[in-house]
């Protein structure tokens, strides 16, 4: 009785939230207080994939969801990303029949790291994929190796691991196991001789704690390392990105499957390896996984375009207290050949939880912006003057950035700028930000379309208007 009640609880709360835009989360929490061990009820389908790490698990996901589903199968996914129990509980209940049996032929999960021992505590993934451990969130996750002990419970003897064999710590997880399998990439033009970025978190070993040694870095410390001392070193991948040119944006995968990037970052390249190697462990074809990534653009609005005015702009979402997710986006922007600007918004240090903790913002390699091509660059936002007390130790010249508070006063001095009489031609916008201060830009940019609309019908207007007179 009491699974019939939570299921009946979970579905009206979820119809209910469909409605009001909202109860991704709520509907299971009330189901998991009607019953506990509902997770353990269910009666789930033979294949669980289950995806988590620092970074990437949204964009994994969706790539996926869409192979699978091109390749004929029923999936169902948390794609509103509420990865936690109750998340997870109302996507399992929402998609029952009212014994508790799901319904699909795979369940598909992004998983929170620190929250996926509570959330497999009554069932486990077949497959289980660990993207990467990155520094994440500092004040609710402590160091990266803490991530690692609060995410090793959670990981069955009988399940899959599916690993990134190019980070020192999460293919630590695979030590021992015969039913681990590792996806990688193999050095190639982007690759350096030692690890980039500001700090180093690959120094030492995970395993001992001794120096660790490189044979090339493709970014930060994710790369091919080896520890003299106790042997841990990168494993030999399963999968593996045997060639890799960002600039054209082609990926060859075991020097036979070519992929076309649609967004060409080192950070991608990740995780279409990493959903490659899953959807191939799940038996889906190669030529399958190709065509899908090939033709695939993201869903979850990491990666944005719109326009300003005249001026064309990118939305790159980065994940605020996360170093490495910035470094990507600035690499990207970096790695660029035309000319543009830079609008960095740090408005909002979170989304969940209220902080002020601003350290995160002294591990981020801001230096990558000192390139020719960069233009200008505007340091807006809430915690602005905490941006500029970073960018006083780049290497940026202080006659290239300036501060602007206010978003919508940033956002329109942008369109000023593009205006044909003071500029010519405006160079592209880049617009790096998170999640949380992503739309009050963004709004500007609808504002501006409208505004844009309303001009355009002005003009159609007084035009008909001045020919009605001349007729009369």
């Amino acid at each position: 009785m009491r699974v019939f009640l939570a299921i009946l609880v979970c579905k009206l709360g979820r119809f209910v939230g469909k409605l009001i835009g909202k109860g991704s989360s709520m509907p299971g929490k009330a189901a998991l207080k009607i019953c506990p061990d509902i997770l353990k009820r269910l009666k789930l389908p033979e294949k669980i994939i289950a995806v988590t790490g620092s970074n990437g698990k949204t964009s994994t996901v969706e790539m996926i969801a869409a192979i699978l589903r091109a390749d004929g199968k029923n999936v169902i996914y948390n794609q509103e990303g509420s990865n936690q129990t109750e998340g997870v509980t109302t996507l399992l209940l929402a998609n029952s029949d009212w014994r508790g049996r799901v319904n699909a032929d795979i369940l598909l999960l992004e998983s929170d790291e620190r929250y996926a021992a509570r959330t497999f505590a009554y069932f486990h993934p077949t497959h289980f994929v660990i993207t990467n451990l990155y520094r994440d969130q500092l004040t609710r996750n402590g160091h990266p190796e803490s991530v690692y002990n609060a995410l090793l419970p959670a990981i069955a003897p009988d399940t899959e691991l599916i690993l990134n064999a190019d980070d020192p710590l999460s293919s630590c997880f695979g030590r021992g196991r015969e039913n681990a399998v590792y996806f990688g990439l193999d050095r190639c033009d982007i690759s350096a001789d030692q690890p980039t970025g500001v700090y180093h978190d690959g120094a030492y070993c995970p395993v001992c704690g001794h120096e660790m040694k490189y044979q090339y870095a493709h970014y930060n410390h994710i790369g091919a390392y080896a520890c003299a001392n106790c042997g841990h070193a990168k494993p030999e991948t399963d999968f593996t990105g045997t060639d890799l040119n960002l600039k054209t944006g082609v990926l060859e995968i075991d020097n036979s499957i070519k992929i076309n990037l649609a967004f060409r970052s080192i950070y991608n390249v990740y995780n279409i390896l990493a959903a490659y190697a899953v959807c191939r462990r799940v038996g889906v074809g190669a030529d399958v996984i190709a065509n899908t990534i090939g033709n695939y653009i993201l869903k979850n609005g990491r990666m944005r375009t719109f326009y300003l005015g005249a001026r064309h702009g990118v939305l790159l979402t980065s994940k605020h207290e996360n170093s490495i997710a910035y470094d990507t986006n600035l690499r990207y922007i970096a790695g660029l050949d035309k000319p543009c600007v830079v609008l960095v918004i740090v408005d909002a240090v979170s989304r969940k939880y209220f902080t002020s903790e601003t350290s995160w913002l002294w591990d981020i390699d801001f230096d990558l912006l000192n390139q020719a091509h960069i233009k200008n660059i505007i340091l807006s936002g809430r915690y602005c003057n905490d941006l500029a007390e970073r960018f006083v130790y780049t290497s940026i010249p202080a006659d290239k950035w300036r501060v602007m508070e206010s978003i919508p006063e940033a956002a329109l001095e942008l369109r000023r700028e593009e205006s044909p009489e003071t500029s010519g031609e405006p160079e592209e916008l880049y617009v790096v930000t998170c999640f949380s201060d992503r739309d009050k830009f963004l709004i500007h940019t609808e504002k501006e379309k409208e505004r844009d609309k309303n001009q355009e019908w002005n003009q159609e207007s007084n035009q008909e208007l001045r020919q009605g007179e001349k007729a009369s």
